[in-house]
């Protein structure tokens, strides 16, 4: 029986980085994986998503080149064409992956990983010992007992990236980050799409602000939004998908080629020996505590499977900690209170820390800031004039509360706020750091003199 010191279960953005800065403090280390190296993330959601919609980005860029003084004829996409190159952006990721892998001396073994009492995994009926078993599992597409999903008609994410034909008409049931993502995608390549949201805002974990910004924007470009609305039955029989679709005004009949559910993720923690060891699960989820050790010591649970953000950087950054405290280093707990959340569509979406109405909730006296692209040089000279930078500080002590952006490239621009935050910068210190000019980021330093009364370009 092969022995090792710490053995990864899964091998996306939170596995292979686990693994890899296992083998950067000394252990011996092998990770498992049943698919392909990268998960999710590298292989069917983060990067191939990325490649999809930057085609479509170029794509608008052409159909839009007169307001840039150039002329483009007959501008066309091949869809299959922008499906090809997505799944070879994801195909030399996942290489890459294999390169760190051999690069760390890491032992890759494939297969379905199961866990077992006494630190070992079975992996297809060879078992394996490790002082240390990290369980990184992942998630995959939720289903909805009223959505379920046939791979044709009713799709998830996976489908939705390599499409054999584009639909002419969509329905997309759900508007976090992966609802309006595919929509934007889709739209541009010229589908009919409808977004279905069963709250009051799409986006909704967003401040309410970017919200209704995003609602705008999406309608300027054709695409149909419904909100306070559930989709309560499918209809698959006949050529193409009908939704019924329940509103405060009454059932409506939606008719679409196909269904996108993008109504969130469910944990890959079924039939991998949980229940065998003793492992806690509280509402689909791996109890841990701030160093991702579980119930049973020995083995440790990070990324989607467990109660953070579902988000890859929070699992790469739970998997570096994780190992960190293994190797005796001194390390803080994560602040799941600055992660930041980044949305890939157009216009994108970023933010962290608090909304301005979950800062009032809390009772706090705000000063609030906001800035809008509307009046800044580089957005006007680049045509990305939608959207804005809003800023949040506790009125007495300068603390920066939250920040919230909607525009382009402002998944580029967040982590300013991130780091500020973190180093517990005041708003005064923001608005005497010195911004480039002309630049998106210096609407950051804008929306903050607003919040003091002292902005200059507005």
């Amino acid at each position: 029986m092969s022995k090792y010191d710490i053995i990864v279960l899964g091998s996306g953005p939170g596995g292979y980085v686990t693994a890899i800065r296992a083998s950067q403090l000394g252990f011996k280390t092998a990770i498992v994986e049943k698919e392909s190296l990268g998960g999710v993330c590298l292989n069917w959601g983060c990067i191939p998503t990325k490649a999809l919609l930057k085609s479509a980005q170029v794509f608008e860029y052409l159909k839009h080149a007169e307001d840039y003084g150039l002329t483009v004829k007959d501008a066309k996409h091949d869809f299959d064409a922008v499906v090809k190159r997505s799944r070879g952006v994801a195909d030399g990721m996942s290489k890459g992956v294999q390169f760190l892998m051999k690069k760390n001396k890491i032992d890759v073994i494939n297969g379905f990983g199961k866990l077992k009492p006494g630190k070992k995994v079975d992996v297809d009926g060879t078992e394996y010992r490790a002082d240390n078993i990290i369980i990184a599992t992942g998630a995959r597409s939720r289903e909805l007992p009223s959505l379920p999903q046939d791979g044709k008609k009713v799709i998830g994410y996976r489908e939705a990236m390599t499409l054999s034909k584009q639909p002419k008409k969509m329905i997309v049931v759900g508007s976090g980050a992966i609802g309006v993502e595919f929509a934007y995608f889709y739209n541009s390549m010229g589908t009919e799409v409808t977004i279905v949201e069963y709250l009051p805002n799409v986006v909704p974990v967003e401040d309410e602000e970017v919200s209704k910004q995003l609602e705008r924007s999406f309608k300027k470009t054709g695409i149909n939004i419904m909100t306070s609305a559930e989709v309560t039955s499918v209809d698959t029989s006949g050529n193409g998908v009908k939704a019924t679709v329940k509103t405060s005004k009454g059932e409506e009949v939606l008719e679409a080629d196909v269904i996108l559910s993008a109504v969130g993720i469910k944990t890959n923690i079924e039939n991998i020996g949980l229940e065998d060891v003793g492992i806690v699960v509280d509402r689909d989820k791996i109890i841990v505590n701030d160093f991702y050790q579980t119930n049973i010591p020995g083995y440790y649970a990070i990324g989607d499977v467990t109660p953070g953000q579902a988000l890859a950087h929070v699992a790469s950054a739970e998997g570096i900690l994780c190992v960190e405290k293994l190797a005796g280093h001194h390390v803080e707990a994560l602040d799941y209170g600055n992660i930041p959340g980044c949305t890939y569509c157009s216009p994108e979406i970023a933010s962290v820390g608090l909304t301005e109405k979950q800062a009032k909730e809390k009772g706090i006296d705000i000063k609030v800031g906001k800035f809008p692209f509307s009046a800044s040089g580089k957005a006007s000279a680049g045509g990305n004039k939608d959207g804005f930078v809003k800023v949040i500080f506790d009125a007495k002590y300068g603390e920066w509360l939250g920040c919230h952006m909607i525009g382009a490239g402002v998944t580029d621009m967040i982590a300013e706020a991130v780091l500020g935050r973190k180093l517990e910068t005041t708003g005064h210190e923001v608005l005497k750091a010195v911004h480039p000019h002309p630049t998106m980021s210096e609407a950051v330093m804008e929306a903050v003199a607003a919040a003091y009364d002292e902005v200059i370009h507005l």
